[in-house]
C-alpha cells in the first residue's frame, strides 16, 4: 500500500476534521448553523451570506441567515459573542464595520480579537473612488487637480460618518491635498442616489452598490482603493498606482464563530466553506456582485482582522471621525 506523501497530510487531515464536523452536526438531529447578519437584508454582507448558506444547504449542511442589524453591526456581534461555541452560530462581519468600531467607540460589549475564533475569509469587496458619467476628469490626478482648482474644493458624499468610505476619502484627502469637503448620508441607498443627481461629486463605494450602474453608463470609477485590482476591473487602476504608492483601504466580509469553539469544528466549517465558496456558480454569483472570492484559512482571515484594527485605527485618528 502507497503511504500519503508530506504534502497530502494536511489535505488528509483537513478532510477528516471537515468530516468530524459533519458527524457533530448529525448528532443534533439536522440542526441547522445559525448565521447571524449584521445589516438589513439585501447589502453585500446579507448576500454573501445567504449565497454561501444556499450553496452549504445544496450540500446537505443545512444553513439559515438571521438579519440582526443595529449599532453599526454590534448588535449581530454581541449575540454571536454570547451563544454557545459549538460551530452552530457564526457571524457574518463586514471587517470595515468590525475593524472600525473598536477604533470608533470608546465602549463595546466585545473584543474583536479575545471574544471572537475566525472561520473564513469569504470575499473581498472593493471600494472603489466613484464619479458621475458626467465628471470632468478620466484619472485620480484629474480629480485631485479639480478640487484645488475650486475655492471651495469638491463635496464627496459617504454612507455616513467613520464609516469605510468616509475613512478612504479622508486618507486619500491627507496624502493627496485635495480640497475636500464631507457629506455623511445615512447609508449607501442615499449616497449613491446623492452622487446621481449631482449633490456631490464623488464618493467612495462598494462595487457590489455601483458596478451595475457603472456598467450602465451612469457612473464611473477613477481607482480602487485596494491594494490590488479587482479581477473584474482590470482597467481600473489602484489608488496607488495612481501615485500615492502608501495608500490601500482593505475590506472583506468573512465569518466569525464564537471563542472557544474548538479546532477541528472551526477546520471543518472553514473546509466546507471553501468548498461552495469555489464553485463556478458561487464565483460567478459573487463576481456580479462586485466581490473577489478569497476563501482562506482560518489563520490568514485572523491575521487578516488585525490588520484591518491597525489600518482603521490609523485612518480614525487621520479623520477625527467621532461615533454618530
Amino acid at each position: 500500500m502507497r503511504l500519503p506523501t508530506r504534502t497530502m497530510l494536511p489535505l488528509i487531515a483537513a478532510a477528516l476534521a471537515f468530516l468530524t464536523a459533519m458527524a457533530q452536526a448529525q448528532t443534533g438531529a439536522g440542526r441547522p448553523i445559525r448565521v447571524v447578519a449584521p445589516f438589513a437584508s439585501g447589502g453585500g454582507t446579507d448576500t454573501v451570506a445567504r449565497t454561501l448558506a444556499q450553496k452549504m444547504s445544496e450540500r446537505g449542511r443545512l444553513m439559515i441567515v438571521e438579519n440582526r442589524p443595529g449599532a453599526n453591526g454590534i448588535v449581530a456581534a454581541e449575540v454571536v459573542m454570547k451563544s454557545p461555541p459549538d460551530g452552530y452560530t457564526l457571524f457574518i462581519a463586514d471587517s470595515g464595520h468590525f475593524a472600525i468600531n473598536p477604533n470608533l467607540r470608546q465602549k463595546l460589549p466585545y473584543d474583536p480579537l479575545r471574544d471572537f475564533t475566525p472561520v473564513i475569509e469569504a470575499v473581498d469587496t472593493h471600494l472603489c473612488l466613484t464619479v458621475g458619467a458626467d465628471f470632468p476628469g478620466k484619472s485620480l490626478a484629474d480629480f485631485v487637480a479639480l478640487s484645488k482648482s475650486r475655492p471651495d474644493g469638491l463635496m464627496y458624499g459617504s454612507p455616513g460618518n467613520g464609516s469605510p468610505h468616509h475613512l478612504a476619502m479622508e486618507l486619500l484627502r491627507v496624502m493627496s491635498g485635495a480640497k475636500l469637503t464631507h457629506v455623511p448620508y445615512k447609508g449607501s441607498a442615499q449616497a449613491v442616489p446623492g452622487l446621481l443627481a449631482g449633490d456631490v461629486a464623488a464618493l467612495f463605494a462598494g462595487t457590489s452598490s455601483t458596478l451595475a450602474l457603472v456598467k450602465a453608463g451612469r457612473l464611473r470609477l477613477l481607482a480602487v482603493a485596494s491594494e490590488k485590482r479587482a479581477s473584474f476591473l482590470p482597467g481600473v487602476p489602484t489608488v496607488a498606482e495612481s501615485g500615492y504608492p502608501e495608500y490601500e483601504v482593505h475590506n472583506t466580509i468573512g465569518l466569525l464563530a464564537p471563542a472557544g469553539t474548538p479546532a477541528d469544528v472551526v477546520r471543518g466549517l472553514n473546509l466546507g466553506l471553501v468548498q461552495v465558496l469555489k464553485l463556478p456558480e458561487t464565483i460567478a454569483r459573487l463576481t456580479d456582485m462586485g466581490m473577489d472570492v478569497v476563501a482562506g484559512t482560518p489563520e490568514q482571515f485572523g491575521q487578516s482582522i488585525r490588520r484591518q484594527l491597525e489600518q482603521y485605527a490609523r485612518l480614525v485618528k487621520i479623520s477625527g471621525a467621532k461615533a454618530d
